[in-house]
């Protein structure tokens, strides 16, 4: 990819990219009218709900979505009330794709609902817009006194997709904070922080437009949760691939005169660990196209888009923008051609440390550039090589305490409770699940999302019955029975359910009630509704973590046995990952519920995090790894470990505390599922940052020495290369002396 680096073909480059941004970026913000926030849109093809839905649209708005309009008053419902909910009845017709059913009144006669069926549409936007019509129609008639709420299925949804859209800006300019003032930190420059945010901020804006465009049309489904996910996740990889290719960039200007060279150098490095660290990422999200649920197949080709998109983004313009602003966009710490830091007196302390330092010396150098060793260059050893000489001492005793202090934390699992209702997934109040409190006080729970029950009409007198035996049925309605060829020869049933919707108890009484109506003789009757919805995407999700979770594994475990061209050290990183995986998982499980008092945790939040945790903790375990190897072949294994944690350490420590900050933005959403996300991606790449790849997986290869590259060469005797004689400058020999 030398060619982005030439005289004219980098400024062709920045001119490529400031077009893709200006064509993208419109497309980018309509992303949010494009998602799709409904639990049924995200149902697998078999499932009965989605049978049930495709069923209902043979009926005179059969597939319309309820909207239920509570009123109450403490003290009890006037004549006066009753008559102003009829005419808001008549005032919200219009908005209703079918008949507005009520109001009902509560038995104690404080509380009555209206039932308005609206129909379904596929651009969001209105929809949401209807509801909240609707919202302020009903409060502009409430007589004073009373409090009314608009609840139902359709007003969760339009709730949902009000705070996605009024957050989304908001987590854009907090995510590029954070990578502002990290950049800042990292470089102290006033300068060069600017160039690797304004590159992350087009790939974002890249990817964000290409996903709408496919969303719109293809088949391709965009939901709030993974259009948010989408931004942090091009920020955070996008950083820290800026982050290793400046390192060596810079690295590499002391080595060369040219600027350009510097950078071919670099990309040459450092290159091949970025784009492996990103198909590993690319590879691991695709495995959820393997899934049932229409979010999980969707989140994979989100996550994959955006990594891409990261990846070409910053080996492309980053590179090309640094060049052509050359050296002096370090500026205060410009490096300069010939310029080393020198290895400190705590770089040589201790025997592990002064063997690997005169190992390094004495060891074979880079071609093209002999005078130099990459020890020398490592611009802050002195607290990465005491780090590795103290794991050095013991590394047996260091690997088994590491990995029982894991398990420890893996014992939080206990606590993980994946049951998380659609109403409990606000973090801040809002009107749809005030409604459903009002409703459930007066009313059996399930009169704000009925289940529903489609069959033969010639057995609809025994489906009736049926129906009215299932303990957890309050009660049933017939709404709907073939006529004029409409609806085929099919009745639809309303069904109440007495529990709570989406709780145990619901779903409990949704299997119940599938299991009896499934038995009456040629009814083929289908139970449907937003709790049997709810219950086929938890099952759903159930099996795409069975089904998901194994394949990555073994696509994980195939790249890295490609890449390092071993098999021991390949397992025991996928153990320790995997390992440090569980430990997060559990943490998460204990600060879920008792740091941010969550009622639970989504049902796919497990995967997700599998998903993030692992490909992303195996991403700096390559940057390691294939370091290590590159100085084994060199040095020899145990000192190729120490030197290899002491060049990386910093660099590969700043791109995780990035990676963590950025998905940590997603705590600030008014939604429990992605602040759930946020946290547990956050705080398992700090984990694997600074636990796994900083202690265990350097004690591991300690202990283990050559054998972890078996049955490589370097796992035999003779593997290391031999060290040659190099001719070094009077700087450096006057250093070994």
């Amino acid at each position: 990819m030398s060619w982005i680096l030439g005289r004219r073909s980098a400024w062709f480059v920045i001119a490529f990219w400031i077009v893709v941004a200006a064509v993208l970026s419109p497309l980018a913000s309509h992303l949010p009218q494009a998602e799709k926030n409904d639990a049924a849109a995200f149902l697998p093809a078999q499932a009965e709900s989605t049978r049930l839905l495709a069923a209902q649209r043979r009926f005179p708005s059969g597939d319309a979505v309820p909207t239920v309009v509570v009123m109450t008053r403490p003290g009890g419902l006037t004549a006066g009330d009753r008559t102003a909910a009829t005419a808001i009845g008549r005032k919200l017709a219009p908005y209703a794709a079918g008949q507005v059913l009520g109001p009902v009144l509560s038995p104690n006669g404080r509380t009555l609902v209206l039932t308005v069926p609206l129909a379904q549409s596929d651009n969001v936007v209105r929809f949401t817009d209807e509801v909240q019509q609707m919202r302020r129609l009903a409060a502009a008639l409430a007589p004073p006194g009373t409090e009314v709420a608009v609840t139902g299925p359709a007003g969760l949804v339009a709730d949902t997709y009000h705070l996605f859209s009024t957050i989304e800006s908001r987590l854009l300019l907090v995510t590029a904070g954070i990578v502002a003032v990290i950049l800042l930190v990292v470089y102290r420059s006033p300068l060069l922080w600017l160039v690797p945010l304004a590159s992350v901020g087009i790939a974002d804006q890249a990817a964000a437009g290409i996903i709408d465009l496919l969303a719109r049309n293809t088949a391709l489904t965009v939901n709030g949760q993974s259009s948010g996910i989408l931004r942090v996740l091009v920020f955070g990889a996008g950083t820290d691939y800026a982050l290793l290719l400046i390192a060596r960039y810079r690295e590499e200007l002391t080595r060369h005169r040219d600027p350009r060279q510097a950078m071919r150098q670099a990309l040459r490095r450092a290159g091949p660990a970025i784009v492996a660290s990103a198909g590993t990422v690319v590879i691991g999200m695709l495995c959820l196209l393997v899934g049932v649920l229409a979010s999980d197949r969707g989140l994979g080709p989100v996550g994959a888009i955006g990594i891409s998109t990261a990846l070409v983004t910053m080996t492309t313009l980053l590179p090309a923008a640094m060049v052509l602003c050359g050296r002096r966009l370090f500026w205060p710490r410009i490096p300069r051609f010939g310029e080393h830091p020198p290895v400190t007196e705590a770089a040589r302390h201790g025997a592990a440390a002064r063997s690997a330092h005169a190992a390094a010396l004495a060891a074979p150098t880079v071609p093209g550039h002999e005078d130099l060793t990459e020890f020398d260059l490592a611009e802050e050893p002195g607290r990465w090589v005491r780090i590795g000489t103290t794991i050095d001492r013991r590394p047996r005793t260091v690997w088994v305490t590491t990995s029982l202090l894991l398990g420890v934390l893996t014992l939080g699992l206990l606590a993980m409770d994946t049951s998380l209702r659609g109403d409990q997934g606000f973090r801040r109040g809002v009107e749809s699940v005030r409604g459903v409190d009002l409703v459930a006080a007066d009313f059996p729970p399930g009169v704000a999302a009925p289940a529903f029950v489609i069959a033969n009409a010639s057995a609809a007198t025994a489906v009736e019955r049926t129906i009215r035996q299932v303990p957890g049925v309050a009660g049933l309605a017939e709404s709907g029975r073939a006529e004029n060829g409409r609806a085929g020869a099919q009745v639809q049933f309303i069904v109440i359910l007495r529990d709570h919707p989406d709780s145990a108890a619901s779903f409990a009484t949704v299997d119940d009630l599938r299991q009896r109506v499934h038995r009456i003789p040629h009814a083929q009757a289908m139970v449907g509704g937003n709790t049997a919805v709810n219950l086929d995407v938890r099952r759903a999700a159930v099996r795409d973590r069975t089904v998901v979770i194994p394949l990555v594994l073994l696509v994980v475990f195939a790249v890295l046995i490609f890449l390092l061209r071993a098999i021991v050290a390949p397992l025991l990183l996928m153990v320790t990952v995997v390992l440090s995986f569980l430990a997060a998982l559990g943490t998460s499980a204990v600060a879920y519920r008792w740091l941010f008092g969550f009622p639970a945790a989504d049902p796919s939040l497990p995967l997700f995090a599998f998903i993030f945790l692992v490909a992303l903790g195996v991403d700096y375990n390559i940057f390691l790894m294939t370091r290590v190897r590159e100085e084994s072949q060199r040095i020899g294994a145990r000192p190729g470990v120490l030197h290899a944690l002491a060049v990386t350490g910093g660099v590969i420590t700043s791109a995780g505390i990035v990676l963590a900050a950025t998905f940590s933005a997603l705590i600030i959403f008014p939604l429990v599922q992605l602040a759930e996300i946020g946290f547990v991606v956050a705080f398992g790449v700090l984990l694997d940052t600074l636990v796994v790849r900083s202690v265990l997986v350097p004690a591991l290869s300690l202990d283990i020495g050559r054998r972890i590259w078996w049955p490589g060469r370097l796992a035999r005797p003779d593997g290391t290369a031999r060290p040659r004689t190099v001719r070094l400058p009077r700087w450096h020999q006057s250093r070994r002396t």
